[in-house]
């Protein structure tokens, strides 16, 4: 078997392309899209999200604790990737038409917004922030789960195959793939 060896390189892929909303003390509201977020621990139920220094986002949040975080379809590719690339210094990302229109909705627990067109947002307080390197990590409590009841089976839980969720790798966006089994199912007896 042939291996190669490079350089130390964030490898861990597919990660969820996800959304980040924030709100600053007047109200004025940014969306941004992330790479480097996941979840960190489930009780008390917590994200984390990296973000530049320099990203007009990273102030907001830093100054005010609180954002969301949205996941993402790949019917929203392009609006994500364009919110990505453009900065909320010189735009409204909440003022796009067409197929880059993200529409904000209110939060209940947090002053930043949620996106419409996510299936879930997560509302998040930060509760520390470790200085990393290119990116400082924003470690957070989420406080309150948005979903969207066109995702909800009829049991009423989330229904993964109905999102079409997107993820990123190495610069590429990327559907989701086939369902392959439930957590435990390499152990379950068979009948």
């Amino acid at each position: 078997m042939a291996r190669e060896y490079w350089k130390p390189s964030n490898m861990l892929y597919p990660v969820p392309a996800v959304l980040v909303c924030c709100a600053d003390e007047d109200g004025r509201a940014n969306v941004m899209t992330a790479a480097w977020a996941g979840t960190i621990c489930s009780d008390p139920v917590m994200v984390s999200v990296s973000i530049r220094k320099e990203r007009f986002s990273y102030d907001i949040i830093k100054r005010t604790g609180e954002f969301t975080v949205c996941l993402t379809t790949e019917r929203m590719a392009k609006a994500v990737d364009y919110v990505g690339v453009k900065s909320g210094r010189d735009i409204d990302k909440f003022a796009l038409k067409g197929d880059l229109k993200l529409t904000k909705i209110p939060s209940q627990k947090v002053k930043a917004p949620g996106v419409a067109e996510s299936p879930v947002c997560l509302e998040c307080v930060t509760k520390q922030v470790i200085e990393l390197g290119s990116h400082d990590m924003f470690v957070a409590e989420v406080v309150c789960t948005n979903v969207d009841t066109k995702y909800m089976d009829e049991k009423g839980r989330f229904d993964l195959s109905k999102a079409d969720l997107m993820a990123y790798s190495h610069g590429e966006y990327y559907g989701l793939g086939e369902y392959l089994g439930r957590f435990g199912y390499s152990v379950k007896k068979k009948k």
